[in-house]
């Protein structure tokens, strides 16, 4: 599956979606690869990734049928 962008993450990458490299094996090195791909992402104050609709920690796993998203900063009101 691709990598989901949403919000500023989108706007930075100029994509919604991303292919997943498949060096890719968990959370901290898919950011770490976002960060080096788009040195921009590293002004959001905050960045979440969901993995399976599911909010995920640096240590989770991602497989590669898993469907990750990234999810910038969100204000509401």
């Amino acid at each position: 599956m691709g990598i989901l962008l949403f919000g500023a993450a989108k706007d930075i990458a100029g994509v919604p979606v991303l292919e997943k490299p498949d060096h890719i094996t968990d959370v901290a090195a898919l950011k770490a690869w976002l960060y080096n791909v788009y040195p921009s992402l590293q002004q959001l104050k905050s960045m979440m990734i969901a993995v399976n609709r599911t909010y995920a920690t640096d240590a989770q796993l991602i497989g590669a049928q898993d469907e990750i998203a990234v999810i910038p900063p969100v204000s509401g009101g």
